[in-house]
């Protein structure tokens, strides 16, 4: 499935980058991350008041209100999002995670428990990655999500090919506090209680942003150019964003779409030419305006308007926040009322 949203045209840009977050929130993350037991998000949602409960059993994981993320999935868990910058950082995913809180997801499933980030290098090892994702799903009975990009888009793509199978055959759960991969390939799924390999683990949103083939083969990442636009059934979403004559991306004559290679539901959104490849991640200014952040709340990929012109109004950037965002809460729904569910079983 692919659509093209509509363009419009964005006022001046405001290129900030928001400062590193201070050491002491990376060691209070990891007093909240340090080892329990595998059903214990289970246990938090028996711990609901049945109002919470019966709200969010009875929200539309596609119509999610501001409403419905301030008064009801503000109080359940949420899952964790890896968000992965690009090769060369000159703008991280910081300013993307910031934009996220600011819309009222949960700062602390946005950090990374080693150091307390909000973005990570993409110059990480897809099999440890994927070791990772599973290590959360097993602590906090929620499927992380995966969001990169340009190279980090790559590399949410080779960790979705490492939880098929098709680097390794069986991948360690890779403990991120610790920072030491365990001796074993398994897990108890919290949910079911059953004992299942890491391979074959489905998480259920992925994102890359203006990920291309072109550094693929300066890099030397010979192994992803056959992969990168097939995307396995190791994922339930995935929405791939590019940019229309990209140079850096290498679509400069065009480019290739996405496809699923399994049962994914895979999107294509094409951005506006006047996006910028290395500024996308800088969206904080988006919700932080009222009329841009009315119209991301507003937003669906299937029924997506035209912003209205506003002197003054910044809306660089805006169709990926908005559609990241709806995919967003959209997930965060449903695997809150996965676990709730898992529990009355």
């Amino acid at each position: 499935m692919s659509r093209t949203p509509g363009a419009f045209s964005p006022a001046c840009r405001r290129v900030t980058r928001s400062a590193v977050a201070a050491p002491v929130v990376a060691f209070l993350l990891a007093l909240f991350v340090l080892p329990s037991a595998a059903g214990a998000t289970l246990e938090r949602t028996r711990q609901l008041e049945s109002t919470i409960v019966e709200r969010v059993l009875a929200l539309s994981p596609d119509h999610i209100s501001e409403s419905d993320v301030r008064d009801t999935l503000a109080h359940v868990d949420a899952p964790r999002i890896v968000l992965l910058e690009g090769s060369v950082a000159f703008v991280s995913m910081q300013p993307f995670a910031e934009f996220l809180i600011a819309m009222g997801y949960p700062e602390e499933r946005l950090r990374d428990p080693r150091n307390g980030n909000l973005s990570r290098t993409s110059f990480d090892d897809s099999e440890r990655l994927a070791g990772e994702l599973a290590w959360h799903y097993e602590r906090e009975g929620m499927m992380p999500m995966l969001i990169g990009h340009s190279q980090g888009g790559m590399l949410v793509i080779r960790t979705l090919y490492e939880l098929a199978g098709d680097f390794h055959h069986a991948v360690p759960v890779f403990d991120p506090v610790a920072g030491r991969a365990l001796e074993r390939t398994t897990i108890q799924d919290p949910l079911t209680g059953a004992t299942r390999p890491v391979v074959g683990l489905k998480i259920g949103y992925a994102a890359a942003l203006a990920t291309g083939k072109l550094a693929r083969v300066l890099l030397g990442q010979w192994s992803m150019l056959p992969r990168l636009r097939l995307i396995p059934d190791t994922v339930e979403d995935f929405t791939g964003f590019a940019i229309p004559g990209d140079i850096i991306a290498g679509s400069l004559f065009g480019d290739q779409s996405y496809e699923a290679h399994g049962g994914a539901n895979v999107r294509n959104v094409t951005l506006p030419s006047t996006y910028s490849h290395i500024g996308l991640p800088l969206t904080q200014h988006l919700a932080q305006q009222t009329v841009t952040r009315a119209w991301i709340t507003a937003y669906r990929p299937d029924a997506a308007e035209e912003l209205p012109a506003e002197p003054g109004v910044d809306a660089s950037n805006l169709v990926h926040a908005a559609d990241i965002w709806f995919s967003v809460k959209k997930h965060w729904c449903i695997e809150a009322q996965r676990a709730i569910r898992a529990h009355e079983r």
